[in-house]
């Protein structure tokens, strides 16, 4: 026991644990300046429970890197039915805050079961498709049971509604199927099929979501309304420059023009503050952290490790381009935090986890 606990040491990968701790560094930096000012005395609460949760993360992501991820396999669908029934619990008696029941008040935290389904959806997909896929590829009758493990979870988070983390669970799924050795008639025929549904999902959007969605093609149109996000977000990010106004110095979160500056426009606050120089810094951690995520998937020694590799590595992907995407007005503005970066203890925790399988990934591949 004593040689494998030296083992496990020698062979931990210390660059996803740096990169991830790195990342949560500039997020509680981010979350300082956004609240800056905003208290009279000491740091703002904010703050301090995200200084509590990397607290929290840190040593959750050693315990997970600890365990052997294979073990998960066996735990895939279960742990898939409680993110589940958490998502049902949401719906039934969830805490409701802006017009959105997303979470479950446990009064230290108030956990988000959608940052859980991710992980959970990641899993149980992995495990369904852990097998070699058959000659051909999957076929379109072997992605009915995908389908209806990706279905469940997505209906209940766009109830809530939260069509951010909807699209991350679509997108979550296609990386895995199309990865997973999708038959290429298949996929032809899912993406048709998507085009199709698409004008269906849209009856469905929320007034406001509906306004988002168009407002981006022209925030002007609207621009004390459904256009004020992108607005806001595209001033605070261009006006910091090649190297920014410096920490506590950006005008668009001091003064609140800013809107959601600690969780969805937080690359705003941080490219205002540090300019394109700290942007590419920041963006490159992400890239970093993205590339060893891919090596780690490309060098597991088995398919289960691979593809969980690559699920866990897809949901920073997604988050990222989609976050910095809304923010620089590339994208319509859905909702989704910047991983690692983001204030928020679910979202924090949850991410810090799927690092820590990254690691036991990683590392169990030089002790089979």
């Amino acid at each position: 026991m004593a040689a494998l606990d030296r083992r496990i040491v020698y062979h931990f990968d210390w660059t996803v644990f740096t990169l991830s701790l790195g990342l949560a560094a500039v997020g509680l930096v981010s979350v300082l300046s956004g609240t800056w000012g905003g208290t009279r005395h000491g740091l703002d609460p904010l703050v301090v429970r995200q200084l509590l949760w990397i607290g929290v993360g840190t040593a959750l992501m050693t315990a997970v890197a600890l365990l052997d991820y294979r073990a998960l396999g066996s735990y895939a669908y279960l742990i898939y039915a409680g993110a589940v029934a958490l998502l049902v619990v949401v719906a039934v008696a969830g805490h409701s805050t802006g017009g959105s029941r997303r979470w479950i008040n446990l009064g230290v935290l108030k956990l988000e079961p959608s940052e859980v389904a991710k992980l959970a959806l990641v899993l149980v997909m992995v495990r369904y498709m852990r097998e070699e896929p058959p000659r051909g590829g999957w076929k379109a009758h072997q992605m009915i049971v995908p389908a209806i493990l990706l279905a469940v979870p997505a209906a209940l988070v766009l109830k809530q509604p939260d069509l951010g983390t909807a699209l991350i669970l679509i997108l979550l799924t296609a990386t895995l199927v199309f990865v997973g050795g999708l038959n290429r008639r298949t996929l032809i025929v899912l993406m048709l099929g998507a085009v199709l549904v698409a004008p269906v999902g849209w009856h469905y959007l929320k007034p406001y979501q509906r306004e988002r969605l168009v407002s981006f093609l022209n925030p002007q149109s609207d621009p004390l309304g459904s256009g004020y996000h992108i607005i806001q977000s595209e001033i605070a990010i261009g006006s910091g420059g090649h190297w920014g106004k410096g920490l506590f110095k950006g005008t668009q979160a001091r003064l609140n023009f800013l809107p959601e500056q600690t969780t969805d426009f937080i690359f705003a606050v941080f490219a205002e503050e540090f300019g394109f120089a700290g942007s590419m810094l920041l963006l490159g951690l992400y890239a970093g952290l993205i590339a060893r995520g891919a090596w780690i998937a490309r060098h597991a020694r088995d398919r289960f490790g691979s593809m969980l590799a690559i699920g866990v590595t897809g949901i920073i992907f997604w988050q990222v381009a989609i976050n910095i995407g809304m923010a620089t007005g590339m994208l319509p503005v859905v909702g989704i935090t910047l991983p690692l970066v983001s204030y928020g203890g679910s979202s924090l925790i949850a991410m810090m986890i799927a690092m820590g399988l990254l690691i036991s990934i990683n590392v169990r591949r030089y002790l089979f």
